[in-house]
């Protein structure tokens, strides 16, 4: 797919502005602090209803107003998409599609697809599991979008679970436990306990069957990537492999999906047990578990505990991989992303989604820089913010479009 115009109102820095955006590669240059990532934010708003950079809203809209509004036009499939997004924080932000109203903001996924590698990428292979669960559901939802309302609904679930935990411990503590109505509380209790056990294991054993599923088909393009781009040799097109001979490739780069869950069932490395077979291991570790999750006031099994393990040289990424092998690895997700995109096109069909390199060569040395540059060239439609020229590749082949980015407008370079 391709963006073909982005209109601001009152997005982060911009008051208003409208953008025109062509096929190929445009470069979005200008100083620090003056709204390139913005632009490109915008973006990625519209295809995960999340932003790279902040976890809230608020900061989305500009100074002293109460709503963004984020309009787009892209081509897909041959075919003509309009979104419109209406970000207010506090309240239910609203979408269009085509000019009609979105029931659900999360409809919205799956229409727009993009791959964003930013710096803040690199905490993929350096921090902690939560961001690594919430690239893989980026990815899912962008793929198979119904699956967020799977997550949704186990978050619910999880949530209402947790308080219930909460409120035996302090029964078990002695702070209440008086009986209402004839029926003893802790009882009570218990049985709704049983309840959230059954929904927490339906609505968790397909997530997590869907991740699962989603590694294992994202693991051969990580490894054919990582070569890629820590390699000079693999870089070159005239190496591309086609995706069904990427698995036979020998790289030191893994992903693993770990789990609780699926080390009960012991299952095998890159295997795929059906749903009901983690439906009822979890359930299972899920009833052991109820007198430390009801000490701990919280809920020790699911997937909100799961982890992508990155492996390199068969050693954990994290903790051991060199600052330059982790900034690889982190290029080789995106890029094993990207890739995997253009093969699962979804309902819509044309699944080639938008690049997109947020102040990335600039973290880079020159070689790895070189080797995203060709890497890159082949892609329909790049969007890259840069602080300066020179950092421009010299390996980008095509036409490229510019655009001079000062504070609140974005000109394209005659």
């Amino acid at each position: 797919m391709q963006l073909t115009s982005l209109d601001l109102t009152d997005f982060r820095s911009y008051s208003r502005l409208t953008l025109p955006v062509r096929p190929g590669i445009t470069v979005l240059v200008g100083q620090n602090g003056q709204g390139k990532t913005n632009v490109v934010e915008a973006v990625w708003y519209l295809a995960t209803l999340s932003s790279h950079r902040v976890p809230h809203d608020a900061a989305l809209v500009h100074r002293g107003e109460s709503t963004a509004i984020v309009r787009a036009s892209f081509v897909r499939a041959g075919r003509p998409l309009q979104v419109d997004l209406e970000i207010t924080p506090g309240k239910s932000n609203r979408a269009r599609l085509q000019g009609q109203n979105v029931p659900r903001l999360r409809d919205l996924l799956g229409e727009v697809r993009a791959v964003l590698f930013a710096p803040e990428d690199l905490g993929l292979i350096k921090a902690d599991p939560e961001g690594r669960r919430r690239f893989l559901d980026e990815l899912l939802f962008e793929i198979a979008p119904r699956f967020a309302s799977v997550k949704a609904d186990y978050d619910r679930v999880l949530k209402q679970r947790g308080n219930l935990l909460k409120q035996m411990r302090s029964m078990r503590r002695g702070s209440s436990g008086r009986s209402v109505g004839g029926l003893d509380p802790a009882e009570t209790a218990s049985s709704t306990l049983e309840v959230w056990d059954q929904q927490l294991a339906r609505y968790g054993a397909e997530l997590l069957r869907a991740r699962l599923h989603l590694v294992n088909r994202l693991s051969p393009h990580l490894g054919y990537s990582y070569l890629r781009v820590s390699t000079d040799e693999g870089a070159e097109q005239a190496l591309d492999l086609p995706p069904d001979q990427r698995g036979d490739v020998d790289s030191p780069a893994e992903i693993r999906y770990r789990s609780a869950v699926l080390d009960q069932l012991g299952a095998p490395a890159g295997s795929l047990p059906a749903t009901r077979e983690i439906h009822d291991g979890m359930l299972e570790m899920l009833a052991a578990g109820h007198d430390e999750e009801i000490d701990r006031g919280a809920t020790l099994t699911g997937p909100h505990r799961d982890d992508m393990e990155i492996r390199l040289h068969d050693f954990p990424a994290k903790g051991y991989a060199s600052h330059g092998e982790s900034w690889s690895l982190a290029l080789a997700l995106r890029l094993a992303s990207y890739d995997l995109l253009r093969l699962e096109e979804g309902d819509l069909g044309d699944g080639e989604p938008i690049l997109i390199l947020d102040d990335v060569f600039s973290e880079l040395d020159t070689r790895r820089r070189e080797r995203l540059g060709r890497i890159v060239t082949t892609a329909s439609q790049v969007l890259i913010t840069t602080a300066n020229d020179g950092d421009i590749p010299d390996s980008l082949e095509g036409e490229i479009h510019v655009v001079d980015v000062t504070l609140g407008a974005a000109v394209p370079r005659s």
